[in-house]
């Protein structure tokens, strides 16, 4: 095996492992030739929701590639006729430019100069200041500083105005595209965002945040480019050869040697371009891939500080950092690599071309064929046609650095999703949930619950106990969907639930999470979370129950306290409180709570049992609890190990069987407190 080989390999190899670092779902990232046309076609299907804003876009970007057919010409005139003295010919000039000139037959020098400026003026005015050789040297765009690296570059193009004028045309059309671009954006930012919103638990929980959030912020931007480059750039190229050869054609049909020469730059150009795709595409999907591994380092940093600071390990984070964010900006230097190896191929194909169509204008200059100012207006065309022809394959190299970031965010939106599962609408819950042959699996096979059978009543305040990791919370994640049950059937009123809309079964559950969730707003907007309506009276009476009204109240702000500033500063148990008083609050048939009470002091927690017996009235109360003060009044007790049900009942009905699992479970939490 040769030595390019063996790097090759090793280069694909260590490509693979930042792929599988960044998302452990999303591994198959090397695209084809057919794979790159699915990703655009998809990309265009977004010109949808803009036709308008689009169509007049494109239309001013049309009439922008118009110019290079009026701005020679002028120049012509200064110099066969202003500077030589030359008498006007029309019939020398366009059809579209002849009006003008007939303007200006019969006039001196001086009063030709003289229009001549007045029409460059008002060009100006209108449309900005051109070059009269190499393209246009004027145009409407706006950036903000930016680095060498795929994520700080990411804003401009997702807030991306240009236009090839200027002046009131320019400052019209770059206004346009800007709206245009953050439109975009901001759509597939938000279609993203409910995506992995929706997506289901386990997925989620295979998904890294950090990977989420580079994709929601960093990946979507890519689209801006394909949108509007794939469209206008070939239809520009097309556009402006073409007219410029007619007018070639028609001009200097004596010279046709400049227009085969400007052709042929466009199998050259693509010659130089067959070994570039494949690789820009590789090499920017491990600069994404290498990013989205340093976000996710920050992120998991941040999360764990804590943790990091109590352990000791902040000179070992900040090494991992290091070396996650050194490796993003090599795989994005060899990103840059690809376009200057690419530019390279690129400038001497063109260049070569260049250097020969000089000598052939030159040559027919000298001859006498052509006059000096068609020298101008020739080598004018040409470099334009040259351009127009170039960017065809310069496109396609271009978007190739777009193309994995596209496809990494219609990956995350093609993933199954929760919106999809359709069903009848569940206004409440009357009678319970009944679970018959129960099982439910992790997406790696191990299984959690087994053959469970259980009837949950609404009225009734039912207990799960048991040991840690007997399969209690996934139990209770299947009333509210958030796994679905890999054998037997699971019924609300006698409905199955597959047939009944996850949207309106969630309405009907108000969870209350073992790790406790605040958002950084207040304290007020916390608990009236799953009802935005809710009075100041009824926040209140929540926090009561919960007992959390007394310290909420003792804050400077009460319940206007945002959390985000002080959510440090008060307790794991105070959180908990709220967070048991947004459950309490919301409209729901069915209320969970996961270990309610680990957090709460005895006084407290009496309390809520009282208040959850009273909410048990017309609820269905499921807790999950190890505290015996917390499960022995409940109405039913469900005791599971190694996720089967192996007793239920009652307290007293429980303890009664000197055999029991409960009973033995309950005295060796008494002794372990007792010896304590």
């Amino acid at each position: 095996m040769s030595e390019t080989s063996v790097i090759g390999k090793g280069l694909k190899t260590h490509e693979k492992s930042l792929d599988a670092s960044a998302s452990t779902l999303d591994l198959d990232t090397d695209l084809n030739f057919r794979d790159t046309c699915r990703v655009i076609g998809r990309s265009m299907g977004y010109i949808r929701y803009f036709p308008y804003r689009f169509m007049a876009k494109f239309v001013l970007f049309v009439i922008s590639l118009m110019t290079p057919l009026i701005l020679p010409w002028p120049i012509k005139v200064v110099i066969d006729n202003v500077i030589l003295q030359k008498a006007l010919a029309p019939e020398a000039f366009p059809a579209y430019f002849r009006p003008f000139v007939i303007f200006l037959d019969g006039r001196t020098p001086f009063e030709m100069m003289v229009w001549v400026l007045c029409l460059g003026i008002g060009m100006v005015l209108l449309i900005g200041g051109f070059g009269s050789t190499g393209g246009a040297a004027d145009g409407t765009d706006a950036g903000m500083a930016q680095g060498h690296d795929t994520a700080t570059q990411t804003e401009n193009e997702a807030n991306a105005g240009y236009s090839k004028f200027a002046g009131l045309a320019g400052f019209i059309e770059f206004r346009l595209q800007l709206r245009l671009s953050q439109a975009l954006n901001h759509l597939l930012r938000s279609q993203l965002f409910e995506r992995i919103q929706n997506m289901p638990l386990p997925l989620l929980n295979d998904q890294k945040i950090g990977d989420s959030l580079y994709r929601v912020m960093y990946d979507t931007p890519a689209l801006t480019n394909v949108f509007f480059q794939t469209i206008m750039s070939p239809i520009g190229a097309i556009f402006t050869g073409g007219s410029i050869i007619v007018v070639m054609s028609f001009n200097y049909g004596q010279a046709p040697e400049i227009v085969w020469l400007a052709l042929c730059i466009l199998p050259l150009q693509f010659m130089a371009m067959l070994p570039f795709p494949r690789a820009m595409r590789r090499r920017s999907q491990a600069s994404r891939a290498a990013g989205s591994v340093t976000t996710g380092n920050i992120e998991e940093g941040m999360s764990n500080v804590l943790a990091v600071q109590s352990l000791g390990g902040n000179k070992r984070e900040r090494q991992r950092f290091r070396g996650h964010s050194d490796e993003s900006f090599k795989r994005y230097r060899a990103e840059v690599l690809v376009r200057v190896l690419y530019g390279v191929a690129n400038g001497m194909a063109r260049g070569l071309m260049g250097l020969i169509a000089f000598y052939f204008i030159s040559s027919r200059v000298i001859e006498g064929v052509l006059t000096p100012g068609d020298y101008s207006v020739l080598f004018y065309y040409y470099a334009w046609l040259s351009g127009a022809v170039t960017a065809l394959p310069y496109l396609w190299i271009r978007i190739q650095a777009d193309i994995p970031g596209i496809r990494r965010v219609f990956f995350l939106m093609d993933l199954p999703s929760e919106t999809s599962r359709r069903g009848a609408e569940l206004t409440s819950i009357d009678k319970g949930v009944e679970l018959s042959g129960v099982s439910m699996a992790y997406p790696d096979g191990r299984e959690a619950i087994s053959n469970i059978d259980l009837t949950l009543n609404v009225g009734e305040i039912t207990a799960l106990v048991g040991p840690t990791g007997a399969g209690k919370t996934s139990l209770a994640y299947l009333i509210p969907g958030f796994h679905d049950a890999s054998a037997g059937t699971i019924r609300i009123d006698g409905k199955d639930v597959n047939d009944i809309s996850l949207k309106s079964l969630r309405s009907q559950v108000s969870y209350v999470f073992q790790e406790t969730q605040l958002f950084s707003n207040s304290i007020r907007d916390n608990i009236r979370y799953g009802k935005p309506d809710a009075t100041q009276e009824e926040v209140e009476e929540a926090a009561r129950i919960a007992g959390a009204h007394d310290f909420i109240t003792a804050l400077p702000e009460g319940y206007d306290t945002q959390l985000g500033t002080v959510t440090s500063k008060i307790s794991v148990g105070q959180k908990q409180r709220i967070a048991i008083a947004r459950g309490l609050i919301k409209p729901a048939s069915v209320l969970v709570l996961d270990e309610p009470t680990s957090a709460l002091d005895p006084e407290t927690e009496s309390y809520l049992v009282q208040a959850l017996h009273e909410a048990a009235k017309d609820r269905l109360v499921v807790i999950i609890a190890h505290r015996l003060s917390t499960i022995a009044n409940a109405d039913k007790i469900v005791f599971l190990e190694e996720g089967k049900i192996l007793e239920q009942g009652s307290h007293e009905k429980l303890m009664a069987d000197p055999n029991g699992h409960y009973r033995r479970f309950v005295n060796l939490q008494s002794s372990t407190s007792g010896s304590a």
